[in-house]
Parts: C-alpha cells; sequence; structure tokens
C-alpha cells in the first residue's frame, strides 16, 4: 500500500514551471518597457494628470464620450499652450539674453544696490554674492551648448504632444480600460479594488481638481492685469503666478509682492499699493467667489505639509514627471491605509476619537483644579 505523501517544493516548482516561466517572461517584457518608455515619463503622467482635470468637463457630455473628450481636452491644453507654454519660452529667452549679456547685468544690478542706502558691511557682502553668481553660475548655464538645449526642448514638445493624445484616450477609453483591468482581478478582491479606486478617486479630486481649475483661471485674468498696468514679459509672469498656485501653500502673492515692491521703486508708494489692491481682487476674487463654493467637497485630507513635500520631492528628483507623479503616489498610500482601515481595522477612528475624548476631559480637569486653587 502505498502512503499519499504531499508534494515537496521542487515537485510543486517543477509541475509550475510553466507558470512560472510565464511569470518571468511578462516581469520581463514589463521590465523592457519601462526602459523603453522612461524618456516618455513626463508625457504619461502629464496626460493622466490632465485627464484627472478634464474629467469633470467630459462627463457633462455623457454618451458622447468621444466628443466630449475632444472638447475637454482643449479646454485644458489650450489655456496652458497659450499662458504656460509661451511664457516658460519667454523665460528661458530671457535666461538666455542674461547669459550673454552677464557683464551689462552684473553692473546694473550692482549699481542700483549702490544706490540704496545700506549699510556697508552689508553692501560688501551682497556685492560679492551677487558677482559669484554672475561669474560662477551664468557661465556653467551657457557652457551647456546649443545641442543639449535643442535636445531638451524638442523632448519637452514630443512629450507634450503624447500628454495630449494621452490625455484624449484616458477619457475616451478609461472605463473600458478600468473594467478590463477589474477582469483581471479575482472575484473575492473585486470589492477591495473597488474601494480602494474610489477612495484614490477622492483624494486625487482634491489635489489636483481644484488646484489646476483657480491656477488656471489665476494665471489667465493676471495675463490682462500685468498688460493693463504696463508690465513687460506679461506671460512669463502669470506662468509664475499659474506654478506659485500649483504647490499648495504657496501663492501668487509671491509674485505680486516683489512686483509691488519694483512699482514702488518706479512710481511711489501709491501706484504701488494701487496695484497690489486691484491685482489681488481681480486675480484671486474669482477663485475665491466661483470655484471655492464648487469644490468644497473635492478635499484630500491630505495634511498639506506632505503634498509641499510631495510635489517639491517629486520635482526634484524627477522633474516634471516627478513633481506630479509624487503626489499621485502620496494619494495611493493614503488610499491604501484608509482601505487597511475599513477592511481590517475598523476600530481605528473609533480609538482616535477616544483618545481625543480621554484629552478633552483631561483638560477640562485640569481647568477645575486650576480653577479651585
Amino acid at each position: 500500500m502505498r502512503l499519499s505523501q504531499t508534494p515537496d517544493g521542487v515537485s510543486q516548482l517543477i509541475a509550475s514551471r510553466w507558470k512560472i516561466g510565464a511569470a518571468l517572461a511578462v516581469a520581463l517584457l514589463l521590465y523592457f518597457s519601462i526602459i523603453i518608455m522612461l524618456p516618455l515619463a513626463d508625457g504619461i503622467v502629464l496626460g493622466i494628470v490632465f485627464a484627472y482635470i478634464a474629467r469633470p468637463i467630459q462627463i457633462k457630455f455623457k454618451k458622447h464620450r468621444k466628443i466630449g473628450a475632444l472638447i475637454a481636452s482643449l479646454l485644458i491644453f489650450v489655456p496652458i499652450v497659450f499662458i504656460v507654454g509661451a511664457g516658460i519660452l519667454e523665460i528661458l529667452n530671457q535666461i538666455s539674453l542674461i547669459v550673454e549679456n552677464q557683464t551689462a547685468f552684473t553692473a546694473a544690478i550692482l549699481h542700483f544696490i549702490n544706490t540704496l542706502s545700506i549699510p556697508e558691511v552689508i553692501l560688501e557682502k551682497i556685492n560679492s554674492a551677487i558677482w559669484d553668481i554672475f561669474t560662477s553660475l551664468l557661465p556653467a548655464l551657457g557652457s551647456i551648448g546649443f545641442l543639449s538645449y535643442a535636445r531638451g526642448v524638442g523632448l519637452f514638445v514630443v512629450n507634450f504632444i503624447i500628454s495630449i493624445i494621452f490625455c484624449f484616450y484616458i477619457l475616451a477609453d478609461g472605463d473600458r480600460l478600468y473594467c478590463a483591468f477589474l477582469g483581471v482581478i479575482p472575484k473575492e478582491y473585486k470589492g477591495i479594488v473597488n474601494s480602494y479606486a474610489s477612495h484614490l478617486d477622492m483624494i486625487l479630486k482634491g489635489i489636483f481638481i481644484g488646484t489646476a481649475y483657480s491656477s488656471l483661471i489665476v494665471s489667465v485674468t493676471s495675463v490682462f492685469v500685468f498688460y493693463a498696468f504696463g508690465f513687460s514679459h506679461a506671460l512669463a509672469l502669470a506662468t509664475l503666478i499659474f506654478i506659485a498656485s500649483v504647490i499648495p501653500l504657496f501663492a501668487g502673492y509671491m509674485v505680486l509682492v516683489p512686483l509691488a515692491l519694483v512699482r514702488y521703486l518706479q512710481s511711489g508708494f501709491e501706484s504701488a499699493a494701487f496695484f497690489f489692491v486691484v491685482s489681488s481682487l481681480v486675480i484671486y476674487g474669482p477663485p475665491e467667489l466661483i470655484l471655492k463654493p464648487y469644490l468644497a467637497g473635492m478635499r484630500s485630507k491630505i495634511h498639506p505639509m506632505l503634498l509641499i513635500l510631495a510635489f517639491l520631492g517629486g520635482a526634484f528628483v524627477g522633474g516634471i514627471a516627478g513633481f506630479f507623479a509624487a503626489p499621485i503616489l502620496l494619494g495611493a498610500l493614503v488610499a491604501a491605509y484608509r482601505v487597511y482601515q475599513e477592511q481590517i481595522h475598523s476600530d481605528i477612528p473609533e480609538t482616535c476619537v477616544d483618545l481625543k475624548n480621554q484629552e478633552y476631559s483631561y483638560k477640562t480637569e485640569l481647568e477645575t483644579e486650576l480653577d479651585t486653587e
């Protein structure tokens, strides 16, 4: 009589050799696909972000998905191309102009600083710092070379075109892609995956949609304000306003305050105060009055400091792709934690409430003891 024995590990590996080989082949294909797509990461990430921003517009068209995807994509990309794109090109032109004429710019800045009533010790430090910047940093920028500059600009244009195409197809076929993904998931895990997708959807709404729409409105209105007050390079300034408005806790006031100081040095206090008040009301009035009530429910409920670290850290590590990919990864981690709370440790919120109640009771007891003393 032959005893039934459980198969050992080697036997199981031999029996599953085709499954293991298929899994390794798929992993190898994914690895090479990532290597091939890595230069286009900026366009892919931007396409995902733009599709998420344009989705509320595309939903209005209901059954006409492709027409809605086209119109929503145009409504997002046209302001970005005409304001942010033109502003970036203008900023790059100004940087190249400064690099080519660094001696004249250095002399003009030093002359302006010397006219101010600054103590001699501080003035020497400022002059040496400015001289070091113009003698070390700017020559390094100028030594990058025309070919590297042209390659960077060309790759940016290619990535931007890819982001437009990627955005359109995600809006048009995103639901079918998600359904196909769910078809691969085992039945017992589909509920958890749907819950995770719902949490991630709400988090990304709070991170991107409100910020993007308010930043676009602010940058568009700032162009007219800067032209009305006679500022040169209005598109470049509007681009700086847009970038400052995207990052949480930053604001366009980081641009408006220096411009008001320039206005004060040129035309006096009354002109600077008038510019600051009018620009603040016109640029930031519409987002506060129109967008804030509509976007009140779209909150990610993530601490602003984490978002700042994600935006800035991602930008330093991965450039444009990292700037937007890092907040998405942060949102994915937070969504996973919330699903973990719901599915496994649903008692965590109750524990937090009990801790808050204990803290409140401790404070009240301490206050009563102090009052009796």
